[in-house]
């Protein structure tokens, strides 16, 4: 037999009886038999083969150590990773967009207590508020309710994403700030130039803004195909990431100069793994259209898809220019769909969950700088000129 060295072997039993533990034949010796009784055992001795080091044991002594001290480095891995999260749990703050009661929020909550390695509160709008971006509430105060959600201390906060992560992180509404700030799961995907729309990423940048470590995630949602326990399924598939974040927080590795957006993809069951991405420039370009009461139209842009050979432009009766108050409705007039492999939207439909670091700055494309580098100065003369 043959181990995994290339060595060959023999089961236990084998070698017991092979000639590696037998003594050699006795000497056929003419001597009377009452002396060969008395020294026997000095002949044995005698006649014994001197002690060979053999080169299979050596392998197979060498080979136990080395799977008993790989075994003894995971069993101290694994206690080391279970201290850094159970031991001491990190405390996990969940806001969205799409309102408390989301399914998406819910799903996400659920497996984050399942888990029991996180401390989970909940501040979310108390309503939809989707496509916000990082709006706040400035002169008017905001309400916080507290609601029953198990496993968790949840409040439903009159105000936007942004507000709601601002009032869970002060220490006001919870006695400490939180170790981490989830924003999600979104109902829609968060790609590209939707970037700067999504409530759910303004939920997540507020914090970044405030020193917390942050994510935000997004369900790729299409109707007819998708249904509320993909979202179990999405927190699920995202958890690793959750985990791995989590880690890093306590040993106080985590970047503080960004935070990540991740979107899973609307077949998250068959999904191809994680992927980092950038931020592409993928976007829905929207138009209006007039409509006669608030019940016409209407889709919220977390919602809508990049397929927009089904939009229709519909024009608007200007006869009704004469009422008192005019309804606009937005809706699909067409996209523009980035196709670089690196980017995240086309990774995203490539079927990967995709992670993006995101920061707070924007800085604009290379040519562009380059040429109002060039432009300013000039104007700048001419304008010193004119005076």
């Amino acid at each position: 037999m043959v181990n995994a060295t290339g060595t060959a072997s023999l089961p236990f039993s084998d070698l017991y009886a092979s000639s590696i533990f037998q003594l050699p034949p006795k000497r056929h010796l003419k001597i009377p038999a009452a002396w060969f009784k008395r020294r026997r055992l000095s002949a044995a001795n005698k006649l014994r083969a001197p002690p060979v080091e053999r080169p299979i044991f050596k392998l197979l002594h060498l080979r136990s150590l080395f799977l008993a001290n790989r075994f003894l480095q995971t069993q101290r891995t694994m206690e080391n990773c279970s201290g850094d999260i159970s031991g001491d749990r990190l405390t996990v703050m969940v806001t969205n967009d799409d309102g408390i009661d989301a399914p998406g929020l819910r799903a996400l909550v659920r497996v984050l207590v399942s888990t029991n390695r996180f401390h989970v509160l909940v501040c979310a709008p108390d309503s939809e508020k989707s496509a916000v971006s990082h709006s706040v509430t400035w002169r008017n105060p905001v309400s916080a309710k507290q609601v029953e959600i198990s496993g968790a201390t949840a409040f439903a906060v009159s105000g936007t994403p942004a507000d709601c992560t601002s009032l869970g992180i002060s220490q006001v509404l919870f006695p400490s700030i939180p170790d981490l700030v989830i924003s999600g799961i979104n109902m829609g995907s968060n790609c590209g130039y939707h970037v700067v729309y999504s409530g759910t990423v303004g939920g997540a940048r507020e914090a970044f803004f405030n020193g917390v470590p942050s994510v935000s995630l997004s369900y790729d949602w299409v109707g007819g195909k998708s249904n509320v326990n993909d979202f179990t399924l999405a927190a699920e598939a995202c958890l690793p990431i959750i985990s791995a974040v989590a880690v890093e927080i306590k040993n106080h590795n985590y970047p503080q100069n960004c935070f990540l957006n991740i979107d899973v993809p609307t077949d998250v069951v068959n999904n191809k793994g994680y992927r980092l991405t950038r931020q592409g420039k993928s976007i829905v370009k929207m138009g209006w259209r007039q409509v006669t009461s608030d019940a016409e139209g209407g889709k919220m842009l977390s919602t809508m898809t990049m397929d927009v050979s089904g939009a229709e432009a519909g024009g608007a009766d200007f006869s009704s220019r004469q009422q008192e108050q005019l309804l606009f409705r937005r809706e699909v007039r067409g996209g523009q769909i980035e196709n670089d492999e690196d980017t995240d939207y086309c990774t995203l439909q490539g079927g990967y969950i995709t992670v993006t670091p995101l920061g707070a700055l924007s800085p604009p494309e290379i040519d562009g700088y380059s040429y109002f580098k060039e432009w300013l100065p000039i104007v700048s003369e001419r304008y010193s000129s004119a005076l």
